[in-house]
């Protein structure tokens, strides 16, 4: 259960775990289930927990004063899901985090965090990702500012195909900032 987990920090940390290590993480992470529509974390409430999705897929999203959803994050297997500003500063989360599919995470509770960081590798690995986080939202921003729809959608469906399949129209178009109409027409194989 915890392989998949260990595969993703030696590689982004570019380094091995010790076995004494992997014993750590095993006591500081823990199994959760989820079913379809389950929320992982809820706006108003604190985010309890960072997930490590083992299976299935979520999606992280506000909804506006005309209850509009905006999507912020799509995530599946092997990606990690939190509401970061929340799950680190304890506040109250502006977002839902919802499974679209059954799923299996390993969540992190806030206070077993200090915990992991401890370990080399750990370090390493979410310095990488908070790097590589900072990279993608910087061009999704200035994707969002500088490019067509169309090529909006083609750069995800190329960077992220395996979402393309997992995810509705809808959900896809609110991610990309675009209308689900405009989405319609540009998936058509006859507009392309």
């Amino acid at each position: 259960m915890y392989e998949p987990l260990f595969n993703y920090i030696e590689r982004y940390a570019r380094a091995g775990i010790a076995d004494g290590e992997k014993d750590i993480i095993r006591s500081a992470f823990e199994l959760k289930r989820l079913s379809k529509k389950q929320y992982f974390s809820e706006e108003g409430k604190v985010c309890l927990y960072t997930g490590f999705i083992l299976k299935g897929a979520f999606r992280q999203y506000s909804v506006d004063d005309s209850g509009m959803e905006h999507i912020l994050q799509l995530a599946i297997e092997n990606w990690w899901i939190v509401d970061r500003q929340s799950y680190i500063n304890q506040t109250p989360s502006a977002y839902f985090i919802e499974a679209w599919e059954d799923a299996e995470v390993l969540i992190l509770p806030r206070a077993k965090l200090d915990v992991i960081l401890t370990i080399p590798a750990i370090q390493s690995m979410f310095w990488q990702m908070s790097e590589n986080n900072h990279i993608a939202f910087q061009k999704r921003v200035d994707d969002t500012i500088s490019l067509n729809a169309v090529k909006r959608y083609e750069n995800f469906e190329r960077l992220y195909p395996q979402i393309v399949q997992r995810f509705p129209q809808h959900q896809i178009a609110s991610y990309l900032g675009i209308a689900r109409e405009t989405l319609s027409r540009i998936r058509r194989p006859s507009s392309r």
